[in-house]
């Protein structure tokens, strides 16, 4: 677990960090924007990346986006960082393919070179037939 997304920090303490009143992180994780690690006993704990996504969100709305037009923008950002993920696997496995492609070609490129008999090594064996 990294430092960032280690819950450690109470809602008050959070709320603090973050600038804004307990009560308005209750109403962010009601609406979905926020998902809070819950203790066994039931206690919020926010990591430091939760704290990045309310000041990311008190930007958005102070900028005049509503909280359903946040929780939006949210999806979108998590379904982008999905699939660039994604696509960067998909780029590994393809310069895998490629990497094999070419060692197998250079495979059978020295497997049939022993073979192979140049047609003007040939010409002068048997002389000019033509």
């Amino acid at each position: 677990m990294s430092e960032s997304t280690r819950a450690v920090f109470v809602i008050s303490v959070a709320a603090e960090l973050a600038g804004m009143h307990p009560q308005t992180l209750r109403i962010y994780e009601r609406k979905g924007l926020i998902d809070p690690f819950r203790t066994p006993g039931g206690t919020r704990r926010y990591s430091q990346e939760d704290i990045e996504r309310l000041q990311l969100i008190q930007d958005m709305t102070s900028q005049g986006l509503n909280l359903e037009g946040v929780k939006r923008v949210l999806a979108l950002k998590e379904e982008n960082r999905r699939l660039k993920q994604k696509l960067d696997r998909l780029r590994d496995k393809l310069e895998d393919m490629e990497e094999e492609t070419e060692r197998r070609l250079d495979a059978i490129e020295r497997s049939y070179r022993h073979e192979i008999i140049l047609r003007s090594n040939v010409r002068p064996m048997f002389g000019n037939e033509r």
